[in-house]
């Protein structure tokens, strides 16, 4: 018998497939590239997800990976380099290694301790960015060419949307695989009860950090495809404010959920857009109704239709 959760997902995936001849044909190709923009940071909160959803870790630097992809792809650019793996490749492992290098440190510690160091280590690389007068600085840097693929033209809207929603696919899967295997299911346990894990002979140091590396290297393909999508690159891709936006993607959505971080990029993009479109103002009331989602839905968005993975 077809469980709900895979009718669910086959549903939303038909959905999101006839999106783009549907708003073609009544010639509103701006929703196709909304679109594409939330496909493409849902990717970075599916990432977020792995290690606070799942592993409990509150990471408010995440977006430092989602900005290390962009700069990959911009900086190869900048030097002329146009082949799409290149871009891909150096963008994930940039992130992977980043990660290993802030996850080394900061997963040492715990709560508050623990978002402080995520949060300067992301700031550091936002100061970072902004002091390189070479790549444009705060005013950042446009892309010279899009990443090149054979066969696949991402100057194509329609055709890179379709990437932006395989790679979706691709990572959902990856992290669904990845939470129920043992790993994951070692993951989950130091996250509900660290002193029994190591009581029982898992130490949650190599887990976690393997989980962090991980989700960076996730978040760095987020950042690859974001760079391609605007041609333009800021330092503001590894600000606060963008850690704290995929975030409440994962917490609006709902955490420990397969599809919460989907649901919470396109709810959280959809409304904010609709909102600026009716008020300059439009934050002063984004912000009473995420707090009202928070609480009248414990269980994130996600809730309504599934129970929690974990």
């Amino acid at each position: 018998m077809i469980s709900k959760r895979i009718l669910l997902w086959t549903g939303a995936t038909i959905v999101l497939a006839l999106l783009p001849p549907v708003v073609l044909a009544i010639g509103q190709p701006f929703y196709l590239d909304l679109a594409r923009r939330i496909l493409i940071l849902a990717i970075a909160a599916v990432s977020l997800n792995l290690i606070l959803g799942y592993g409990g870790l509150v990471s408010f630097g995440h977006a430092a990976y989602l900005g290390i992809g962009a700069y990959a792809v911009g900086i190869l650019g900048f030097y002329g380099i146009g082949n799409g793996w290149i871009h891909l490749l150096v963008a994930v492992v940039a992130s992977a290694v980043v990660a290993a290098a802030i996850g080394a440190v900061s997963i040492r510690t715990s709560g508050i301790y623990f978002i402080m160091i995520t949060l300067a280590f992301t700031q550091m690389l936002y100061y970072l960015g902004i002091s390189v007068a070479e790549f444009g600085g705060d005013d950042g840097m446009r892309l010279k060419t899009k990443s090149q693929f054979p066969l696949v033209d991402l100057k194509d809207p329609v055709v890179f949307y379709y990437v932006a929603l395989a790679l979706l696919l691709l990572a959902v899967f990856v992290t669904y695989k990845i939470v129920n295997s043992r790993f994951g299911m070692v993951l989950r346990a130091t996250k509900s009860n660290e002193p029994r894990s190591r009581a029982i002979g898992f130490s949650p140091y190599p887990y976690r950090l393997a989980a962090f590396v991980i989700s960076g290297a996730m978040c760095g393909l987020s950042g690859a495809l974001y760079a391609n999508h605007t041609n333009y690159i800021t330092p503001n891709l590894m600000s606060w404010q963008q850690s704290g936006d995929l975030m409440f993607m994962v917490i609006l959505g709902g955490m420990a959920t397969t599809s919460g971080p989907v649901i919470g990029a396109f709810a959280l993009l959809l409304v904010e857009d609709l909102l600026a479109g009716w008020t300059q103002h439009w934050q002063v009331i984004l912000g009473p109704l995420l707090i009202l989602s928070v609480i009248f839905f414990r269980r994130g968005l996600a809730g309504i239709f599934s129970k929690a993975d974990a």
